[in-house]
Formats: structure tokens, sequence, C-alpha cells
């Protein structure tokens, strides 16, 4: 009996713990087919979120819903890769950056930043200098969440990636405000990034530089008082065109802020490796060496003193020819600053040929309108000084030039603003003649009236000019201008008029000829008696020799 139960029961047995053992299976496979869908899903939408024009269209689809709870996910592939997700997604799209932060997706991402391994942080990282790029309300946003710390203490991670992070994702953040750049140096960056300066990863170093511009532009002085001129001047040294191109921004940011930092980026060496770095083979790094040399010499008159004694004009003279790369406006806007801090400098630049090349330029059908502005901002610098500077500006034939710009109805208001103020300098020192008489006919009267302010220097004293004055129709001009009593217009006419006879200034007004001709009519002829009654004595004795005859 007992053997025909167990053999009853056996085969029951058997199937149960098949069945188990198939259910455990089947459990495991969708498990991991779970875990493969999820992983694909992440890696998918962080590959379509490369492309800003898949932005919008996944946010449609509700993609940040269903990459919220996979920011925490188990797995820590899945988890990377949807953080690596909402970063590109943030990245191009401001909305987005913004729901990630209403959402708490920023704010749990951050509390698992030093939870997980580098990779993570990396990713995190990344996240946080996406949403903090778009502007100051975000980034301080992501201060308030208390971001700083976290980003600080990655700078000290052993990872150099997360190290890069960090440093980008902090000059993100300061970049916005001076407020923000505060908070960002408060926290001990500085001495963190110029030790990632000088770490022997390219990568590293270019991203640190570009994070110590960041903050200089709002932070000078606690860039210098981090140590970190010596530092980028010999960053220079290097090869890398994309890190000479950071380092000299950098050192421009500091350069710029007042008269005492460009000192101290003078004093740590910066001038040299600046006016070596104008000759570059790389465009970026020249309009950065011309930048640097610009914000060093528009602050005071030793300093352009120095540059130029350094020889510095030729080089800025040669950038000026470029016609791409950008280096040409901050050169020109280098030499104008130069120019107007002494006369004597101005005369440097006069004779590095600027004037010549700033004309030039002026004459170029394809130069944009900020080219114009510095051209024209330049040379007002140059002529103000005295006679013979404008001299200068004057036989390059600038004004007609300046003239066209201001009256030209394509000129945009910046460009006559420019070319008036120029021209406007250049008049009130010429005592050029023959530069000023093509005005006299073409200048409104807006500009007529500095013409007419030398003209009235020049004429009282100079015979030859008072003559050439009315055989070119000068004098007849300017009795044709129509003027309002009291204005210095009319002021400088009759000064002008004084210097001339009345009857020549009445014979050149107009309505003169038409007033002669009134008194033409209305004279009245007095007719001597030569056709009366009497016959002169010469007519009798002729009368009487034709009829002896």
């Amino acid at each position: 009996m007992k053997t025909h139960i167990d053999s009853f029961y056996k085969p029951h047995t058997i199937s149960i713990f098949d069945l188990i053992i198939g259910v455990l299976q089947g459990g495991f496979f969708i498990f991991e087919t779970y875990q493969k869908a999820r992983l694909v899903f992440v890696q998918t939408m962080a590959e379509l979120a490369t492309r800003s024009t898949n932005v919008k269209c996944l946010e449609s689809a509700g993609v940040l819903e269903l990459l919220r709870p996979l920011l925490s996910d188990a797995c820590s592939t899945v988890r990377q890769c949807a953080v690596v997700a909402a970063a590109r997604l943030a990245e191009h799209d401001e909305a987005v950056a913004r729901q990630l932060l209403s959402g708490g997706m920023v704010t749990s991402t951050l509390e698992n930043l030093n939870k997980y391994n580098v990779y993570y942080k990396r990713s995190a990282l990344y996240l946080l200098r996406a949403v903090a790029k778009h502007n100051e309300e975000l980034a301080s946003a992501i201060v308030r969440l208390g971001a700083l710390e976290h980003i600080v203490s990655c700078l000290e991670d052993f990872d150099t990636q997360v190290k890069e992070n960090a440093a980008w994702a902090l000059g993100y953040i300061g970049k916005h405000s001076e407020h923000l750049a505060g908070l960002v140096v408060d926290a001990g960056t500085l001495p963190l990034l110029v030790l990632a300066f000088q770490e022997p990863e390219m990568s590293l170093k270019q991203i640190a530089a570009g994070a110590l511009v960041d903050l200089a532009q709002h932070k000078p002085e606690a860039v210098v008082d981090a140590g970190a001129i010596p530092h980028l001047v010999r960053g220079l040294e290097n090869q890398d065109p994309k890190l000479k191109r950071s380092t000299l921004c950098a050192l421009g940011a500091v350069a710029s802020a007042r008269a005492e930092l460009a000192e101290a980026t003078v004093a740590g060496g910066a001038l040299p490796p600046a006016l070596l770095h104008t000759g570059h083979d790389s465009a970026p790094v020249r309009r950065a060496a011309a930048c640097l040399l610009r914000d060093i010499v528009k602050h005071s008159v030793d300093l352009a003193q120095l540059v130029v004694n350094t020889g510095g004009c030729g080089p800025l003279v040669e950038l000026m020819f470029e016609n791409t790369g950008g280096a040409r406006i901050p050169a020109c806007m280098a030499l104008g600053y130069i120019a107007g801090q002494s006369d004597q400098l101005a005369m440097a630049v006069i004779e590095s040929k600027a004037v010549v090349v700033s004309v030039e330029i002026l004459q170029k059908s394809d130069a944009d309108d900020a080219e114009l502005c510095a051209a024209a901002w330049t040379l007002g610098h140059i002529s103000k000084h005295s006679p013979q500077h404008s001299l200068a500006v004057a036989v390059a034939n600038a004004f007609p030039i300046l003239l066209q710009l201001y009256t030209s109805p394509k000129s945009s208001a910046e460009v006559k603003a420019r070319a008036s103020c120029a021209l406007k300098q250049a008049l009130q020192c010429c005592l050029h003649r023959p530069a000023l008489e093509p005005l006299l006919h073409s200048a409104p009267a807006c500009i007529l009236k500095y013409v007419l302010a030398q003209y009235a220097k020049i004429l009282p004293n100079d015979a030859r000019a008072r003559r050439l004055f009315v055989t070119t129709g000068a004098l007849k001009r300017i009795q044709e201008i129509d003027t309002v009593p009291g204005t210095s217009l009319k002021e400088y006419i009759n000064i002008i008029n004084s210097c001339f006879p009345e009857e020549i200034v009445r014979f050149y007004t107009p309505g003169y000829s038409d007033s002669l001709l009134d008194r033409v009519e209305a004279f009245t002829p007095q007719i001597p008696e030569l056709f009366t009654d009497r016959v002169p004595s010469d007519c009798q004795s002729e009368l009487t020799m034709e009829n002896t005859n």
C-alpha cells in the first residue's frame, strides 16, 4: 500500500518543483527584460536630446515625467543615463530647466551627488551647469539648493572629469552677476581653480581658465588676491590655442576693471607675451591679445606709454589689416585709447600709419557697424589734440568719408553718432583750408558751424586765404545760408563777413543783382546837350569840310 502511495505522489512532487523553477526563471527573465528596457529608454532619450530640434517633441511626449523615477533607479547605469538625458534637455531649453527645478528633479540629483560613483558625479554636475547657464534666476535657484558646497567638494575629487564639470558649473553660476560671483568666491573656489589650472590635463586647464574668466568679470580683485596672475602668465607658454585664448581673456578681464589691476597685470609679466601673441597663427588668440592690450592702455597715460615704448603700435596696426577673426575692432580701439591719452602718444599712433588704415576701414563696403564705429572713434581721438594732429586726418581725406557716413540714410544711428563726433573733434582743431572748403557746400548746419568757426580763425590773418575764399565761391555760399540771429552759426558768418570789404559782401548777397536791376529801372538818365538845336563846333567844322568836297 505504501509503495502504491509513493508511486502516486512522486510524479506530482517533481512537477511542482519544475513549476516553481519555471516561475522563478520566468520572473528573472521579466526583471531582466524590464531592466534592459529601462536602460534602452534612457540611452535613447540621452541620444535624442543631443539635438536641440528634438527637445520640444520629447517634452510634449512627457519625457520628464518618465525620467523622474529613473533618476533614482537602483541600476547605476540607468541613473547616470537618466541624469545625462535630463541635463541635455535642460541645456537646450530654459523651460525644461525650470521644470526640472520645480519638479524636484535637480534637488534629488543634488542629494545623491556624493552617494554614488564618479560617473554619477560627472552627470549630476553636468545637470547643474545645464540649468545654471540660462540666466541669473536659475543660477540663484541652484545656489539656494546648497549646490555650491557640493560643487566645491567636487573640485577636490581625484577624478579629472569631475573637477572639470565642477569648474564648469562654478563658472556658469558666477558669470551672471556680481552677487553670484561673490557667493562663488566666498565658497573658497578661487584657490582650487588656480590649482586646477596648474594640473597637467589640458581640458581641465582650459575649463579652469574659463571659470576664472567668468569670475574675473565681476570679482577681478579676488582673482588677483588669489595669486592667479603669475600662473596665468606662465600658462601662455603652453602651445594649445584654446588655453592661450582663455588665459588672455582672464588677464583681460582683470586688467579692464581698474588701473590698479591693470598695473598688477603688467607687473605680473603679461605685456610682453600679449604683444607676442598678436602675431599668433590662431585668430581667436590674436583677438584675445588685442583685447588685453586694449584693456591695459585705456586706464592711464603711463600704461599707454608703456605699451608704446614696448613697441605696441606696430602690431596693433597690423591687426587692423585683418578682414576676419574679430581682432580689428579691439586693435583699433586700443590705438584710439593710446591716442586719446596725450598729444605725444597720438603722434606716435599717427607715425604708425594708423590714420590711413582707419580711413580704409571706413571706405570698406563690407565693414560692419562695429568696425565703422571703432575706426571713426579712433580718428576722433587722434585728431582732437592740435592742428597738426587734425592735419594728419585731413590729408588722409577722412572728412568727406565721415560726412558721408553721417548723412547716409543707410548708416545706423550708432555709426552716425560716431562719425559726427569724430568729425566735430577733428574740425575743432583743423586749420587746413583745402580740407575745410568742400564741407562748406555739403555739410548740414550742425557740422557747418564747426567749419565756419575754423574759417573765422583763418581768414583774419591770411590775405591769400581771403582771396581764395572769394574766388572759389565760398563767400557767396555763406551768404546763402539761412541762419537765425543770435546763433553761433550767424556769429561765425558775421565774423567772416567782417574780413571783407562791405561792397564785396553785398555783391555776393542773394538778391543784390535784383536790387541793382531795380535801381537801373528807377534811374533817370541825365542826357547832355548833344542832340539839341545848337550844333557843336566840331560837328560844324566836319559839315563844312563835307560840303566843300
